[in-house]
């Protein structure tokens, strides 16, 4: 038995969507409700369960008319407005079978990454679990643009766990593990376990599924694997209808133990689920103040600035060669900066203001790359 799994009291388990709907995008109830009996026991046990679930879009493809997952994002947005009400209302109803509660969660990237943002989405997600619901979670595809996209679930489902703290993550998707290659072939051979990267050389990682509902495949979730490991949370990788072996911590699938200690959760979202929206170049002593003395950075220390944003984007702090050493919040509009820069705080104050006496990017709001 796998006691990184049996010992796990918050557990955040991410479905994709070829394991609940049908090609043609119609839910599988069985399948739901298989899923859900194996959730019910967990939460039954006293463990903590969040659902990360995909299939919103696909939901809604049959009763818009659709044959195929849309390519134009209108359309995917119009599909995730129609399909996220029949899967939260079939997770609901299946849910209620257990005397469960369910609270539905649709996050954006712009979510998690703002400070006060970040900080709401914990809130909520921590009081579901006070009251003993089960927070389902999903992207919220009817209102996210290209920009602000997690890209896939699998992804969101390793940042959420990073996000609640978890003590384990469970990805379940139609292939029952990680394989050096295509399952199909019989030269391919599971891979139980995989303890670092040595593991995965010579792995020959596969796209998409052939359901064609879903976005995801086996490359994204071996990053979701990295992302969680990287935050200390063991990862499993297993079938969907493997659910309930891997979670009593039978030797099903592929189990990716965790590498290090955990960093600050909301600077790991910063790491992994932003992109940045512009660069600011640095001296090199700012980016000795920046990486080797953990300082803010001030604006007497950039040199250049690259990119349209505004106060509390995503930015990129780049050295001298334009290598990405840093990703912070800036606080000043891209506009506003050429003009401050290799100026000092108190400078800026005298000339402009008390306003202008603060970091371009302060330190809390820095994660080093």
């Amino acid at each position: 038995m796998r006691e990184a799994v049996t010992t796990a009291r918050r557990v955040v388990v991410k479905i994709g969507s070829s394991s609940l709907t049908t090609a043609t995008g119609v839910l599988a109830n069985e399948r739901v409700d298989a899923l859900v009996d194996t959730l019910g026991r967990l939460a039954a046990d006293g463990r903590e369960v969040v659902l990360v679930s995909s299939g919103a879009i696909a939901a809604g493809l049959t009763p818009l008319g659709l044959t195929r997952r849309p390519r134009d994002l209108a359309t995917q947005q119009a599909a995730a407005s129609v399909g996220q009400g029949l899967l939260i209302g079939r997770y609901a109803a299946s849910f209620a079978r257990h005397r469960l509660t369910v609270g539905q969660v649709l996050l954006t990237v712009d979510d998690v990454t703002r400070r006060a943002h970040y900080r709401n989405a914990y809130r909520t997600l921590r009081k579901l679990l006070d009251l003993r619901a089960v927070p389902i979670v999903n992207e919220n595809d009817t209102v996210a643009t290209e920009e602000i996209r997690f890209g896939d679930n699998d992804r969101l489902a390793a940042l959420v766990a990073a996000l609640v703290h978890a003590d384990l993550l469970v990805l379940l998707s139609d292939v029952d593990a990680l394989w050096t290659g295509d399952p199909a072939r019989p030269q391919s051979t599971r891979i139980s376990e995989v303890r670092d990267e040595k593991d995965l050389a010579g792995v020959t990682i596969g796209g998409a599924g052939r359901s064609g509902v879903g976005t995801g495949g086996m490359v994204t979730k071996v990053e979701a694997a990295r992302i969680a490991t990287g935050f200390g949370i063991p990862v499993v990788l297993t079938a969907a209808d493997l659910a309930a072996q891997a979670l009593a911590g039978e030797p099903v699938g592929t189990l990716f133990h965790p590498q290090r200690r955990r960093p600050t959760a909301r600077l790991f979202w910063l790491a992994h689920a932003t992109s940045p929206r512009g660069r600011l170049h640095l001296d090199p002593g700012a980016v000795a103040a920046v990486v080797g003395r953990r300082k803010s950075l001030l604006p007497a220390g950039i040199t250049a600035v690259d990119g349209t944003f505004t106060a509390g984007d995503p930015v990129d702090l780049v050295d001298v060669g334009g290598a990405p050493v840093a990703r912070g919040l800036v606080n000043y509009d891209a506009v506003e900066l050429p003009g401050l820069l290799g100026r000092s705080t108190s400078e800026l104050a005298a000339a402009l203001g008390p306003a202008y006496e603060r970091e371009v990017v302060h330190r809390d709001d820095l994660v080093l790359l």
